[in-house]
Protein backbone atom coordinates (compact mmCIF):
# COMPACT_ATOMS: atom_id res chain seq x y z
CA UNK A 1 0.00 0.00 0.00
CA UNK A 2 2.80 1.89 0.89
CA UNK A 3 4.65 1.59 -1.90
CA UNK A 4 1.29 2.06 -4.44
CA UNK A 5 1.07 5.53 -2.68
CA UNK A 6 4.45 6.39 -2.84
CA UNK A 7 4.35 5.82 -6.59
CA UNK A 8 1.16 7.72 -7.32
CA UNK A 9 2.14 10.93 -4.82
CA UNK A 10 5.79 11.08 -7.09
CA UNK A 11 4.11 10.40 -10.68
CA UNK A 12 1.58 12.93 -9.77
CA UNK A 13 4.26 15.51 -8.52
CA UNK A 14 6.09 14.51 -11.74
CA UNK A 15 3.23 15.50 -13.60
CA UNK A 16 2.46 18.77 -11.89
CA UNK A 17 5.98 19.75 -12.17
CA UNK A 18 6.16 18.82 -16.22
CA UNK A 19 2.56 21.00 -16.28
CA UNK A 20 3.92 23.81 -14.68
CA UNK A 21 6.88 24.12 -17.06
CA UNK A 22 5.18 23.64 -20.04
CA UNK A 23 1.56 25.81 -19.37
CA UNK A 24 1.75 29.41 -20.42
CA UNK A 25 -0.06 30.91 -18.15
CA UNK A 26 1.46 32.05 -14.82
CA UNK A 27 -1.29 31.79 -12.85
CA UNK A 28 -1.95 28.18 -14.00
CA UNK A 29 1.97 27.85 -13.20
CA UNK A 30 1.57 28.75 -9.59
CA UNK A 31 -1.54 26.05 -9.53
CA UNK A 32 0.46 23.43 -10.58
CA UNK A 33 3.34 24.50 -8.16
CA UNK A 34 1.20 23.86 -5.22
CA UNK A 35 0.56 20.59 -6.53
CA UNK A 36 3.71 19.69 -6.47
CA UNK A 37 4.50 20.97 -2.87
CA UNK A 38 1.50 19.05 -1.93
CA UNK A 39 2.94 16.03 -3.29
CA UNK A 40 6.36 16.37 -2.07
CA UNK A 41 4.65 16.57 1.35
CA UNK A 42 3.23 13.54 0.84
CA UNK A 43 6.34 12.11 0.13
CA UNK A 44 7.75 13.67 3.49
CA UNK A 45 5.09 11.86 5.23
CA UNK A 46 5.95 8.45 3.64
CA UNK A 47 9.54 9.15 4.78
CA UNK A 48 8.40 9.05 8.60
CA UNK A 49 9.06 13.30 8.69
CA UNK A 50 5.51 14.91 9.38
CA UNK A 51 7.03 17.97 11.13
CA UNK A 52 9.52 18.41 7.56
CA UNK A 53 5.85 18.13 5.97
CA UNK A 54 4.21 20.11 7.57
CA UNK A 55 6.87 22.93 7.16
CA UNK A 56 6.83 22.57 3.58
CA UNK A 57 3.31 22.93 2.96
CA UNK A 58 3.21 26.77 5.30
CA UNK A 59 6.38 27.90 4.30
CA UNK A 60 6.12 26.95 0.39
CA UNK A 61 2.46 26.16 -0.72
CA UNK A 62 1.42 28.93 2.21
CA UNK A 63 4.18 31.82 1.67
CA UNK A 64 5.56 31.53 -1.26
CA UNK A 65 3.55 30.67 -3.17
CA UNK A 66 0.45 33.45 -1.99
CA UNK A 67 3.79 35.60 -2.90
CA UNK A 68 3.94 34.19 -6.48
CA UNK A 69 0.21 34.73 -6.92
CA UNK A 70 0.66 37.80 -5.54
CA UNK A 71 3.35 39.53 -8.02
CA UNK A 72 1.91 37.64 -11.17
CA UNK A 73 -1.63 39.54 -10.69
CA UNK A 74 0.31 42.95 -9.69
CA UNK A 75 2.33 42.98 -12.82
CA UNK A 76 -0.42 41.67 -15.46
CA UNK A 77 1.36 38.90 -16.88
CA UNK A 78 -1.24 37.51 -19.30
CA UNK A 79 -0.33 40.40 -21.74
CA UNK A 80 2.98 39.48 -22.58
CA UNK A 81 1.98 36.18 -23.19
CA UNK A 82 3.73 34.84 -26.29
CA UNK A 83 1.44 33.48 -29.41
CA UNK A 84 3.99 31.37 -31.05
CA UNK A 85 3.92 28.44 -33.01
CA UNK A 86 5.51 25.22 -30.44
CA UNK A 87 8.63 23.63 -31.95
CA UNK A 88 7.73 19.95 -33.07
CA UNK A 89 11.71 19.38 -32.90
CA UNK A 90 12.50 21.19 -29.77
CA UNK A 91 10.18 19.05 -27.86
CA UNK A 92 10.95 15.74 -29.37
CA UNK A 93 14.27 16.83 -28.29
CA UNK A 94 12.97 17.75 -24.85
CA UNK A 95 10.84 14.38 -24.17
CA UNK A 96 13.85 12.56 -25.47
CA UNK A 97 16.41 13.36 -22.76
CA UNK A 98 14.36 13.31 -20.16
CA UNK A 99 13.52 9.62 -20.85
CA UNK A 100 16.77 9.00 -21.42
CA UNK A 101 17.56 10.83 -17.98
CA UNK A 102 14.22 8.15 -15.85
CA UNK A 103 16.35 4.93 -17.93
CA UNK A 104 19.63 6.55 -16.40
CA UNK A 105 18.02 7.18 -12.91
CA UNK A 106 15.82 3.71 -12.99
CA UNK A 107 18.75 2.00 -14.09
CA UNK A 108 20.98 3.78 -10.84
CA UNK A 109 18.50 2.69 -8.23
CA UNK A 110 18.05 -0.57 -9.61
CA UNK A 111 21.90 -1.47 -9.67
CA UNK A 112 22.24 0.71 -6.19
CA UNK A 113 18.99 -0.97 -4.37
CA UNK A 114 18.25 2.02 -2.75
CA UNK A 115 14.66 2.44 -3.66
CA UNK A 116 13.60 0.33 -0.84
CA UNK A 117 15.92 1.07 1.83
CA UNK A 118 14.42 4.54 1.62
CA UNK A 119 10.91 3.55 2.27
CA UNK A 120 12.40 1.89 5.81
CA UNK A 121 12.26 4.11 9.01
CA UNK A 122 15.47 5.03 9.81
CA UNK A 123 17.31 3.00 12.24
CA UNK A 124 18.09 3.70 15.95
CA UNK A 125 14.50 4.38 16.88
CA UNK A 126 14.67 8.49 16.50
CA UNK A 127 12.56 9.22 13.49
CA UNK A 128 14.93 11.93 11.71
CA UNK A 129 11.98 14.42 10.54
CA UNK A 130 10.18 14.75 14.08
CA UNK A 131 9.94 17.65 15.87
CA UNK A 132 12.52 16.66 18.40
CA UNK A 133 15.07 15.75 16.67
CA UNK A 134 14.93 19.27 14.21
CA UNK A 135 14.89 20.81 17.40
CA UNK A 136 17.76 19.34 19.23
CA UNK A 137 19.79 19.91 16.16
CA UNK A 138 18.88 23.69 15.73
CA UNK A 139 20.08 24.37 19.15
CA UNK A 140 22.91 22.25 19.57
CA UNK A 141 25.07 21.59 16.53
CA UNK A 142 23.39 24.46 13.90
CA UNK A 143 22.56 27.27 16.97
CA UNK A 144 25.15 29.84 15.86
CA UNK A 145 23.88 29.34 11.99
CA UNK A 146 20.20 29.35 13.27
CA UNK A 147 21.21 32.99 15.31
CA UNK A 148 22.68 34.18 12.24
CA UNK A 149 19.45 33.62 10.19
CA UNK A 150 17.61 34.69 12.63
CA UNK A 151 18.96 38.21 13.26
CA UNK A 152 19.74 38.49 9.09
CA UNK A 153 15.63 38.29 9.12
CA UNK A 154 15.31 40.71 11.65
CA UNK A 155 17.46 43.40 10.06
CA UNK A 156 15.82 42.86 6.91
CA UNK A 157 12.36 43.42 8.36
CA UNK A 158 14.11 46.35 10.10
CA UNK A 159 14.71 48.00 6.41
CA UNK A 160 11.54 47.37 5.14
CA UNK A 161 10.09 49.32 7.68
CA UNK A 162 11.99 51.95 7.61
CA UNK A 163 12.28 52.08 3.93
CA UNK A 164 8.07 52.37 4.15
CA UNK A 165 8.22 54.85 6.62
CA UNK A 166 10.70 56.81 4.52
CA UNK A 167 7.76 56.49 1.34
CA UNK A 168 5.02 57.79 2.83
CA UNK A 169 6.98 60.86 4.42
CA UNK A 170 7.87 61.71 1.06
Amino acid sequence: MITILFFSLAILAIASAMMMILHRNPIYCALFLIITMFCVAGLYVLLNAPFIAAVHIIVYAGAIIVLFLFVIMLLDLKSDIRKEKPRVWAQLVGIGLAAVLLIQLALFVKSSGTATALLQPPEGGAVVGSTVSVGKLLYTTYLFPFELASVLLLSAIIGAVILAKQRLRS
